[in-house]
């Protein structure tokens, strides 16, 4: 069956947090650092180390980008110290690539004391890199739609289009190797389907080229609108939710929920960067679906109904013989009050879809009724099998389910139980506890 990855967003997701997870799971650092190298662009060095989170111990992703590439968005006072209702000074974090600050400076140059110069890049410049490099087919396309999302959702904040923005985000060398460390990553664990819980979000404003922004970013809520993403307020001060982090789990959202049955492949705990209390982290769990092996869910049969109050006994018999020929799979008549307490009889029927009209039938022409009622009703039924059972009175047929503990129950044929009471002389419940001592 196919694997599906469960991605917890309960604190945020970032680019670098959903590698660390990925790695953390099982993903090959040694097949990463190779795909990496195969950018072709210099001026960065991947460092993957653990680390501990509270009582967890997690993956911490981080790429370490020379003087003349990096990017100041670590420097937590500049991007929140003057900013009202941000989050308090926490000081020099470690740097974090691209979880924030420049995330936010797309579309026009920003110059700050802090910054260096950063190349803008727009969207063919990226689809070079990544074509360029050493990726299968599934790694690279998914590592192109998630900057098509960055893109589409940063053309529509500044009223470009998707070939003609450019902004810091995509183009700062941390966001490419981010994007594609997790495209690369999601194809090496062999991921198929995968599920986005509600991403959680805090509160509060960000500072950003073109002022000061409320969370979520522009970005953040425009891949959301566009991609059927669900949020949840986190009630914390800052941004937990970044346009990659959003545009990773919009990109490979596949399906809404877990399979009903699964068994946990790996799981991997994804270290955030800043300095958040409680800190930031992302959970995946890679499970594999389970066939239900001991229940089977079989289509839905049709119930039929009805009441007649001149009928005999003796007219009904044969009224189930004749629904019992056209495929009736159960049928039966229990006495009831009608109206007028009037005694009569209800007839109830279950038939697959395709016998419905024969069993109408049968119940129109050898009954008084002139109405027939029916549903669809789901069931649920054992697993069986046909088995041969060696007992005192040779080869007998029977039938065994599995129940849901996985336990076997076994039950002899009727027929063969009662043509054997007949040859031999014996009772019905010797014969059937005697075959049963068998199974």
């Amino acid at each position: 069956m196919g694997r599906t990855l469960y991605m917890k967003c309960e604190s945020g997701i970032s680019g670098d947090m959903v590698v660390g997870a990925l790695l953390d799971a099982g993903a090959s650092e040694e097949g990463l650092r190779s795909a990496l190298d195969s950018l072709g662009i210099d001026g960065f060095e991947v460092v993957v180390s653990r680390k501990e989170v509270g009582a967890l111990v997690g993956c911490d992703f981080d790429v370490v980008v020379d003087a003349a590439h990096e990017n100041h968005d670590h420097d937590m006072q500049w991007l929140y110290g003057d900013v009202e209702d941000g989050p308090a000074h926490h000081g020099h974090g470690h740097h974090h690539g691209h979880h924030h600050g420049h995330e936010h400076h797309h579309g026009h140059e920003y110059h700050h004391e802090h910054e260096h110069h950063h190349e803008h890049r727009g969207l063919a410049e990226i689809r070079d890199i990544v074509n360029g490099a050493n990726l299968n087919e599934r790694a690279r396309s998914t590592a192109l739609k998630v900057f098509e999302i960055i893109a589409d959702a940063e053309a529509k904040a500044h009223g470009a289009t998707r070939e003609t923005v450019h902004f810091h985000e995509v183009s700062a060398i941390d966001s490419i190797v981010d994007v594609v460390a997790a495209a690369w990553c999601l194809d090496d664990l062999g991921v198929e389907d995968v599920v986005v819980s509600p991403l959680a979000e805090g509160e509060g404003h960000v500072r950003s080229a073109h002022g000061i922004l409320s969370i979520p970013v522009p970005a953040v809520a425009n891949i959301v609108e566009a991609h059927g993403l669900v949020m949840q307020r986190a009630h914390r001060k800052g941004e937990l939710v970044t346009p990659t982090g959003a545009a990773i789990a919009a990109a490979t959202k596949t399906r809404e929920g877990l399979p009903e049955l699964y068994r946990i492949i790996s799981q991997g705990l994804g270290c955030g960067k800043r300095a958040y209390d409680p800190p930031s982290t992302l959970r995946v769990t890679l499970v594999e679906e389970v066939e239900r092996a001991d229940v089977t869910d079989e289509p839905p049969l049709y119930k039929l109904d009805t009441e007649v109050d001149d009928c005999t006994g003796e007219a009904l018999g044969y009224v189930l013989d004749c629904l019992y020929e056209v495929g009736a799979r159960e049928a039966h008549f229990l006495p009831v009050f009608m109206k007028k307490g009037r005694p009569g009889y209800q007839i109830e029927v279950l038939c697959a879809a395709e016998d419905v009209t024969e069993v109408e039938r049968v119940l129109f022409e050898h009954t008084t009724t002139i109405g027939v009622r029916r549903c669809a009703v789901e069931r649920t039924v054992l697993s069986r099998e046909q088995v041969e059972l060696q007992t005192p009175y040779g080869i007998v047929r029977a039938k065994r389910v599995t129940l849901p503990d996985g336990s076997l129950r076994t039950y002899p044929e009727h027929d063969e139980v009662a043509r054997i009471a007949t040859e031999r002389g014996l009772t019905y419940q010797d014969v059937s506890r005697t075959i049963l001592g068998c199974c």
